[in-house]
């Protein structure tokens, strides 16, 4: 039984994810801060080990032998409104968090057959109208650091013999945490409506999906380095929240103005309202088939089976 190390693996994509390995007959080793929540997510066959993102010597004994390490823990980008310290902490859970990784690889015995880190479409910047492959230029904001940061120190890992992969997520789609489940009370109380212009691509992908891209990264060995993750059917904030409207049979005529945005949030407002219009060609010319590429459906299967 292949053993496959997850880190971040109480977050949305974390926990569905250790799931979806598990019934697929992997030995599943779960890396968190909190190994209390093993109570709360995980059955009894999934290994819950503590890990303080900022070392690395009593995390190696459970890394060795493992068939692939695969990287989703960051600090919540909009768990708080941004100060300094609280974006120190997101750039360090990503960034350190992975050369301490890359560290503990360097230093197998027997190194893994892959290493899978998360990233994000964040890596483009606000980009406009701007078709974004994953060899367009990154852009100059902090989360656009954050992430060339986060892909550098994961692009080590092939320093050792291991296939790397780093996958720019877009927004991921569920009822259960994420954006949609910040919004669908919203329209539920007729409110729902555009965060900023509306013009601005919005970059999505179904929770079902990205576990996907994530199996199937793990399982084929030609799949590496940076890999879009969003779906095919590209759409605007406006096309998105009037789909989403429908489908809840709620109006979504109401907008937020960017600088109502910024006195609510801050300095991430506008990483909120920025626009990539990502393509996900690479991932498709390696074979991946998305089960959701149409929004109207996507949107439909998540509010009616609760995902």
């Amino acid at each position: 039984m292949k053993r496959v190390i997850i880190t971040g693996a109480t977050g949305l994509i974390g926990k569905n994810l250790c799931l979806e390995l598990l019934k697929s007959n992997y030995n599943v080793i779960a890396l968190t801060r909190n190994p209390s929540t093993k109570v709360k997510f995980f059955s009894k066959e999934i290994e819950v080990v503590e890990w303080d993102y900022k070392s690395k010597e009593h995390i190696i004994k459970h890394l060795e032998n493992a068939f692939s390490i695969i990287h989703l823990a960051g600090a919540g980008i909009f768990n708080h409104r941004w100060n300094n310290k609280f974006k120190n902490e997101i750039y360090n859970s990503r960034v350190i968090s992975t050369k301490i990784l890359v560290d503990a690889i360097s230093s197998l015995n027997k190194k893994p057959e892959s290493f899978i880190s998360s990233s994000a479409v964040g890596y483009y910047g606000n980009r406009g109208d701007e078709f974004l492959s994953e060899n367009s230029i990154p852009g100059k904001d902090f989360l656009s650091k954050v992430c060339i940061d986060w892909e550098s120190e994961a692009s080590k890992s092939q320093n050792f013999g291991v296939r790397w992969v780093s996958i720019r997520t877009g927004i991921v789609l569920s009822t259960q945490g994420g954006a949609l489940k910040k919004m669908l009370p919203i329209f539920k109380y007729f409110l729902g409506g555009a965060l900023g212009s509306g013009k601005q691509w919005f970059s999505w992908i179904h929770i079902d999906d990205i576990i996907g891209i994530y199996k199937f990264t793990l399982e084929n060995p030609n799949c590496q380095g940076a890999l879009n993750a969003s779906s095919p059917h590209l759409v605007t904030m406006k096309e998105f929240v009037s789909k989403l409207g429908k489908v809840l049979n709620r109006p979504s005529i109401f907008s937020l103005p960017e600088f109502i945005l910024k006195i609510v949030l801050g300095e991430s407002a506008k990483d909120i309202t920025s626009s990539q219009r990502v393509l996900s060609e690479k991932i498709l010319n390696y074979g991946y088939k998305f089960k959701y590429e149409n929004l109207d459906i996507a949107l439909e299967d998540l509010v009616k089976n609760n995902k």
